[in-house]
């Protein structure tokens, strides 16, 4: 199955093939901070499942660290996706693709959170031990 969105001005087209590795949502101050919401609703993919198919040349690149590399649309500013190289992954902002039913699994760095949510999801201190976090859940 292929997925299209795009940026807020449709300068760029991104494309994600298959079924994403993971959904749900990051509560760390940094996605709150660059989503501009109290919370962020992620899909994960593995690299090669993702395409800018239009527009490459209107994308940046912003790093505040090592662990992300946040792609926006030069043109409006539109958030599209943030590559996470120590995970092998690309977090596609589930906003972008609009036809991608949004089914989270799991909350991350719920320690952080500024927006209790009460969905019966399991809760993580903050990343799984797999992707290098501690792996310890938290009470709803």
């Amino acid at each position: 199955m292929k997925h299209v969105g795009n940026c807020f001005c449709g300068a760029v087209t991104i494309e994600v093939t298959g079924a994403p590795e993971a959904m749900g949502y990051c509560h760390c101050s940094s996605c709150r901070s660059w989503s501009g919401g109290p919370v962020n609703a992620f899909s994960l993919w593995k690299p090669e499942a993702v395409r800018i198919s239009e527009g490459a040349e209107n994308v940046e690149t912003f790093a505040k660290t090592p662990l992300s590399q946040r792609k926006y649309c030069k043109k409006c500013g539109g958030h599209l996706m943030t590559n996470h190289p120590p995970l092998g992954l690309i977090d596609v902002f589930t906003a972008t693709i609009p036809t991608l039913a949004f089914a989270p699994g799991v909350h991350v760095n719920y320690a952080e959170t500024v927006l209790p949510m009460r969905d019966g999801l399991p809760k993580l201190k903050d990343f799984p031990a797999e992707f290098g976090g501690s792996g310890e859940m938290m009470q709803e």
